[in-house]
């Protein structure tokens, strides 16, 4: 069997049995001079780089796999829903703002149509991550219940890290209590999460409500000021799953780029030079 008749099986194999969920209902709030939705950003800048064309979002619908995808919307959803319109999504309204796991719990309806048995969660806002990685994570789930996509930043300050064990994902442990390791400690915890699982679907559904009874209080900037929100963490499903006897598994990126995602405007830059290069 030559290389590309393998490469054309793994599609066949893998790919018609993957639904997606595709977040993109948050506002952005570190995007100071752009009002509207991020995910909506363009990947090719004009006069200014929040003008242009190809919409990060379009860019991550077209990487993932074939197979029903849903959106979760609330901040100007009526754009989002504009351009995306002829691509036969599901939209799943996020009532309140209050996290990824609040993403996740308000997909719930979408979940339980779906017949596909393996489901991809990402970002509207994480444009660059391959077709060759999403594929990857979906593989891996023969073997593992829920997938993490892991990245080596050089800086690993402000990411999220997995606590691995063997080639098994315990926990993922947030910038803020990591920081307080001991240097020795920090040095062991080289992987960083990008946000983005994969995920057995029924497994998901049957965690969800575990996942719901694990609000966190953050502060949050709304309408200028800040703010104490309760909210959901989708990394809660990690430990969560591990501590239930499932295995959380994890894939790496090829690059640090391939993870990146767009919070701010010198994100967006970097981004835009990153997709234009890699054309």
């Amino acid at each position: 069997m030559d290389g590309n008749q393998s490469h054309l099986e793994d599609i066949l194999n893998t790919d018609h049995k993957t639904a997606s969920i595709i977040f993109a209902a948050g506002k952005g709030s570190r995007m100071k001079d752009f009002e509207g939705n991020k995910t909506l950003l363009p990947l090719r800048s004009g006069q200014s780089p929040y003008e242009g064309s190809h919409p990060m979002l379009i860019q991550v619908l077209n990487c993932l796999p074939p197979g029903p995808k849903a959106l979760v919307i609330n901040y100007k959803k009526e754009d989002v829903i504009e351009v995306t319109r002829s691509l036969g999504l599901t939209y799943c309204e996020q009532p309140l703002l209050n996290g990824t796991g609040g993403a996740l719990l308000a997909s719930q309806e979408f979940l339980k149509t779906l017949d596909q048995d393996k489901l991809i969660i990402t970002y509207g806002d994480t444009p660059l991550v391959r077709p060759a990685t999403y594929r990857n994570m979906v593989k891996e789930l023969t073997s593992c219940h829920l997938v993490v996509l892991g990245f080596s930043p050089r800086d690993k300050k402000q990411y999220g890290v997995l606590e691995i064990a063997g080639d098994t994902v315990r926990s993922i442990i947030e910038w803020k209590y990591w920081m307080t390791y001991s240097e020795e400690r920090q040095k062991q915890l080289e992987v960083c999460n990008s946000g983005v699982y994969a995920v057995r679907k029924d497994d998901l559904i049957r965690y969800l409500p575990a996942l719901e009874m694990r609000p966190h209080m953050a502060t949050k900037e709304r309408n200028g000021k800040m703010v104490e929100v309760e909210e959901f963490f989708i990394t809660d499903l990690v430990e969560l799953m591990h501590d239930g006897g499932l295995k959380i598994g994890y894939v790496m990126t090829e690059d640090e780029n391939e993870a990146i995602g767009v919070d701010d405007l010198p994100t967006l830059i970097k981004a835009q030079k990153l997709f234009s290069t890699s054309l």
